[in-house]
């Protein structure tokens, strides 16, 4: 199975929307606007998702996205659910 893990969700987001905000350290339950990353730059992230590991999150699930935290539970969740399917 494949999962998300906290430097992949940093890359992503360096990749998403460059380094504007801060991703280093204990960054997990750290609200995207604490670390300086909009909503636009969720949307990018979970656009690469999709295209890199062929699943489908949703733009409205954005919305409920706060932390670092919640992207990788539902990242993980939606590829749980994926490889299951494909089992």
């Amino acid at each position: 199975m494949t999962k998300l893990t906290l430097d992949d969700l940093r890359s992503l987001m360096r990749e998403a929307a460059g380094d504007a905000g801060y991703l280093d350290g204990d960054i997990l339950d750290v609200s995207f606007n604490e670390i300086g990353y909009d909503s636009l730059a969720l949307l990018e992230a979970v656009a690469r998702v999709e295209r890199q590991y062929g699943v489908k999150i949703g733009d409205d699930a954005v919305a409920n996205i706060e932390s670092p935290r919640d992207f990788l539970e539902l990242v993980n969740t939606k590829l749980a659910a994926a490889t299951a399917t494909a089992a």
